[in-house]
């Protein structure tokens, strides 16, 4: 599955790539043409008894792929997935240990599969929805939005752009009361939260180059992370993002509720807000389940 309105894909390098893969396996290429274009081509894969699907794009081609692939369920007779990245961040891959350049990402990818190499990752569910990386429901679901908003004439999400909408949207979160409730295994409910952040694994996403790391003991072989704020004023906010972004980070603090490898979460609000995963916009909801589901998805890495 190839998007070529990734932030990183050209034709040329869509050529290249496709020739290098054609080389060594029957190839069949998919140019998506809509929003879950490449859900739907994945799910065909499956009924069509394909042993690889390959994404090239952004984490958003990533997703659209695994919901397809995995439409049923957790099957051991679903294809592997291989990832060759195509978008700006593309932090799934990241986590995966696979290149970030779409040619080298190729030549490990090929090395995989005539070696036989892959490993099985643990995925997240927001209610039905899989994700890969990162969920959350509020501010960065209005983050994401507002991304998705300033793209319509442009094709590149910047890092520069997501901090403006992100400070952008920080202050109007100021300037509003906490609506979040958070639950978790075996603990009563925590209300009063501004913002509560969902991982897979680590990191949580990356600003550039630099990883933002908020559950740093979360991986791919544990469960959820869960990173809330009960205080966004802007000594606090500044406190969590230098902790964040440390080479060795350890996230503390009196407003901050962190849980590194748990089952589930839900999280709950009075009024409907926006949810995201893996930077996917899914529209308003007043509560989502999050849900760890080890040993998901067969990589090949």
């Amino acid at each position: 599955m190839v998007n070529p309105q990734a932030t990183s894909t050209t034709p040329a390098g869509r050529d290249v790539i496709a020739h290098a893969l054609a080389s060594d396996t029957k190839l069949d290429l998919v140019e998506t043409q809509y929003r879950g274009h490449a859900a739907d081509a994945a799910r065909q894969a499956v009924a069509d008894g394909f042993d690889l699907v390959v994404a090239h794009g952004g984490d958003g081609t990533v997703n659209e792929v695994v919901n397809g692939l995995l439409s049923e369920g957790v099957r051991p007779d679903a294809p592997m997935l291989g990832v060759v990245p195509g978008g700006s961040a593309n932090v799934f891959a990241g986590a995966l240990g696979i290149p970030l350049d779409p040619l080298e990402a190729t030549h490990q990818l090929l090395n995989a599969i005539e070696s036989g190499s892959s490993r099985r990752v643990g995925l997240g569910r927001a209610d039905d929805r899989w994700f890969t990386f990162n969920a959350g429901l509020g501010y960065d679901g209005d983050v994401v939005a507002g991304v998705e908003q300033r793209r319509v004439k442009r094709k590149e999400a910047t890092p520069f752009l997501y901090a403006k909408v992100a400070i952008a949207r920080y202050l109007r979160l100021r300037r509003e009361e906490p609506q979040l409730t958070v639950h978790l295994p075996g603990r009563d409910p925590i209300p009063g939260q501004y913002i509560a952040l969902v991982s897979n694994t680590d990191p949580w996403t990356y600003y550039g180059t630099r990883p933002l790391r908020l559950n740093p003991e979360c991986s791919l072989d544990s469960g959820l992370g869960v990173f809330a704020l009960s205080d966004v004023r802007t000594l606090t906010v500044v406190k969590h993002l230098v902790q964040a972004t440390r080479s060795a980070p350890d996230p503390r603090g009196v407003h901050l509720l962190r849980e590194d490898d748990i089952e589930w979460a839900r999280i709950t609000c009075e009024n409907p807000v926006k949810l995201q995963v893996d930077g996917d916009l899914l529209g308003e909801r007043t509560e989502v389940l999050f849900t760890s589901v080890p040993g998901a998805l067969q990589v090949a890495v």
